[in-house]
């Protein structure tokens, strides 16, 4: 059972996601910030990190490179999950070290594409 956390500080965003995942089958976890998710990165494992970009305190974009530097989490799939849709601003997102995006709204068929079983 793939095993993915849903990091956003909106709860109905967070919800929708994660209740699509649990359809699949999958484990899921959240997060509401950037904090919450590092600290559960650091104590379990996950196949995969549903990343909200625009969070306060800390955005996506510092957690995912915080993520690339920590041991525990080295090849782990982290797919930015925003509503930022413009070319430069998905090749700024990339360059934060995100292996893809989801485009908010989430289907079903982003998620499959985007996080494969």
């Amino acid at each position: 059972m793939k095993r993915v956390l849903v990091v956003d500080d909106n709860l109905v965003n967070r919800k929708l996601a994660s209740a699509m995942l649990q359809k699949r089958g999958w484990r899921v976890e959240e997060a509401d910030n950037g904090y919450s998710a590092l600290e559960k990165l650091e104590s379990a494992a996950f196949d995969y990190v549903l990343l909200d970009i625009s969070m306060p305190g800390i955005d996506g974009e510092e957690v995912c490179r915080r993520i690339r530097q920590m041991e525990a989490t080295q090849g782990l799939h982290v797919v930015a999950y925003t509503a930022h849709a413009l070319e430069s601003e998905k090749a700024r997102i990339m360059s934060a070290g995100f292996n893809d995006i989801v485009i908010k709204p989430v289907t079903m068929e982003a998620l499959t594409a985007k996080l494969p079983d």
